[in-house]
């Protein structure tokens, strides 16, 4: 094996792995993004310039993943160390390395002028070796402690923290209303981002670790959260945000109006054969899809795999920078345009535009009026407001998927929702904490609000 090159990011050019052609992907739910080859992979690897002090890993990542390190690791061939450097920091690696936007190459010091390191592919080569040679163990403690955690919520912080919990020894159950676990992961995110089968195989390793899962109930309806609290020796709320935020303009009440997730969640539900039929479909429709975030994109992508006839993307806020602007410097996470896999296969994206109503004809949709708006910044480049310009114009439409984010629960509403009068052995962890936000940090803070509760229960 040669020595590193210290100056392969320079010569190296930046690679990532693509996607599968459009014509074959928009007509299955298979994944659609390709891995890099091993030698190319070890040629980005080689482009990481092992920094004295490591942004990617202490900025950039949520997790602290040990990615300098395990760059090296893969360089040298040695994928055995590079995967238990890997799963030393992060539970979940073949999930965040397909569905996080990579925070850590935002903060790459290499991207500042030649192109960030590929980390998040690395990562996924990372961890496929693993599963392909058997790496991956359940992780059986060796003795028990005698304590008990319910944690309410299989998404991914309920998941992170169950996980480091049973490690420590204590005995721990996952309530999830829905029929299998995986809360966002499993029904939020499409299966053309995330292969509901590495869900399975995960679960199934924390089963096989002494993890128990109770599906199928909901807490406050089928079970007393009250119960659990009184029985357990502590109670995690893991529940995400569960409100997604609506748009109160004439004609919402119109029945082609509907949320996002309720649209993802019911093709996931059709794909894992929980359904026959998806209860919202796009199929010969005039998708419009408000909101331009990744929810938005995932609708973009689920509603021409159901045949829409076309997808309009619209946005409130202006579009963003090609480049980094003078207000976003690195290693801030860059705050450009980005274009998914899903933009790609055919969706027409504007912005700066209001939604003012829905129009209706004969109590259908048939489209949705929308008015130009123009920005104002601050000195220091927020933001701060925005004006109606220009005349009102209607998209046609025949389905609107709102995708406008969610709202952040009040822990104290959340407490009177599952009826809970004592909170004091009760803990909340990521989306349900912190309000919406990015699957790795929803990850990591279901790991620190784990060691939080294995120190109540020492």
């Amino acid at each position: 094996m040669s020595s590193m090159n210290p100056k392969a990011f320079m010569s190296t050019p930046r690679k990532v792995g693509g996607y599968r052609p459009v014509a074959e992907r928009v007509t299955d739910f298979s994944e659609v993004e390709l891995p890099l080859s091993g030698a190319e992979l070890h040629r980005q690897a080689e482009r990481c310039m092992n920094c004295g002090i490591p942004f990617c890993h202490g900025l950039g990542c949520p997790l602290g993943n040990l990615i300098p390190d395990f760059n090296t690791a893969v360089f040298r061939g040695d994928w055995k160390t590079a995967w238990e450097l890997l799963s030393y920091t992060s539970p979940f690696p073949e999930f965040t390395s397909r569905v996080c936007p990579a925070l850590c190459e935002g903060s790459c010091t290499s991207g500042l002028d030649y192109g960030s390191v590929a980390i998040r592919h690395i990562e996924r080569k990372i961890v496929d070796t693993a599963y392909e040679n058997d790496w991956v163990k359940p992780d059986v403690p060796e003795r028990r402690s005698g304590k008990t955690v319910s944690i309410i919520g299989s998404g991914p912080s309920g998941l992170a923290a169950a996980v480091l919990l049973n490690r420590r020894g204590h005995r721990v159950t996952v309530y999830e209303k829905d029929h299998e676990p995986g809360g966002l992961l499993r029904y939020g995110i499409p299966a053309f981002k995330l292969s509901k089968k590495l869900i399975d195989r995960r679960i199934d390793i924390m089963k096989a670790s002494g993890i128990d899962f109770v599906t199928d109930t909901e807490i406050g309806e089928d079970v007393s959260a009250e119960y659990l609290a009184k029985k357990r020796d502590l109670l995690l709320i893991a529940v995400g945000t569960p409100e997604a935020r609506d748009l109160s303009v004439p004609g919402r009440e119109l029945e082609q109006v509907h949320f996002a997730l309720d649209f993802l969640k019911g093709e996931n539900r059709v794909l894992m054969e929980e359904l026959e039929t998806v209860p919202v479909s796009a199929k010969g429709q005039h998708v419009l899809v408000i909101g331009g975030g990744d929810t938005g994109s995932d609708c973009v992508g689920t509603s021409l795999r159901q045949g829409a006839a076309s997808v309009t993307q619209i946005e409130i806020m202006p579009e963003p920078p090609q480049e980094r602007s003078r207000y976003n410097s690195w290693p801030q996470w860059p705050r450009i345009l980005r274009t998914s896999s899903s933009h790609e296969e055919g969706c027409l994206r504007r912005w700066n535009l209001e939604t003012i109503r829905f129009i209706e004809d004969n109590q259908k949709l048939c489209g949705v009026e929308v008015v130009p708006v123009s920005w104002s910044e601050s000195s220091d480049g927020r933001l701060c407001g925005f004006d109606r310009i220009g005349k009102p114009e209607e998209i046609r439409a025949d389905l609107v998927l709102l995708a406008l984010g969610f709202l952040k629960t009040d822990r104290d509403k959340t407490l009177q929702r599952f009826h809970l009068t004592n909170s004091s052995n009760v803990f909340f962890a990521g989306d349900a904490a912190n309000g919406p936000s990015l699957v790795v940090r929803a990850i990591a803070d279901g790991m620190k609000i784990s060691e939080q509760m294995a120190s109540r229960l020492e």
